[in-house]
């Protein structure tokens, strides 16, 4: 018997990985579509549950949103939160709501941030993620939400493109 393993029991097999809360934030694109399709075959496979987040940028704190335009905001940015409740609640069937256990999150500011504060406050076990891929140049430029919550989320993160390999089920 080897030195080091004398004296010392060894696990009966590999440990379990429980995904019990999956977090997909979503902002209905393509890539948000394809991360869903990940995220609910994790869900069938762990029976976990499923919270889909929906961060509606801040219009109203960013420096361009000057006297003349701050008026005209609340009532724009009121539309455009009831347009993301809505598609939200449109993401997921009533069926899909009940067998994922599905809680659907609808939050207002940076989007990195929101993510990363929703998935600490849920205690979320892994979160899905769409990401677009963008090149070199337009990532420099606008940067990208995936990376950052890549950099800072407080769980594993799963990131995924549109038209990236499917699932085969065997």
């Amino acid at each position: 018997m080897h030195e080091a393993a004398r004296g010392r029991e060894q696990p009966e097999g590999p440990s379990m990985i429980a995904l019990k809360r999956i977090l997909v934030p979503t902002d209905f694109g393509d890539a948000s579509e394809a991360a869903l399709v990940y995220a609910k075959a994790l869900a069938d496979a762990f029976s976990s549950s499923l919270h889909l987040l929906h961060v509606t940028e801040d219009l109203i704190s960013p420096t361009w949103a000057t006297d003349a335009y701050a008026a005209s905001l609340p009532g724009i940015y009121e539309e455009i939160e009831r347009q993301g409740r809505e598609r939200l609640e449109q993401v997921l069937s009533p069926d899909e709501r009940e067998r994922y256990h599905a809680e659907l999150v609808q939050l207002s500011g940076s989007p990195f941030v929101e993510i990363i504060r929703y998935a600490r406050e849920a205690q979320a076990d892994l979160i899905v993620l769409g990401t677009h891929g963008r090149g070199a140049i337009a990532h420099m430029l606008l940067g990208s939400v995936a990376e950052r919550v890549v950099r800072k989320a407080p769980c594993p993160v799963l990131t995924v493109r549109p038209a990236e390999h499917e699932f085969v089920m065997p």
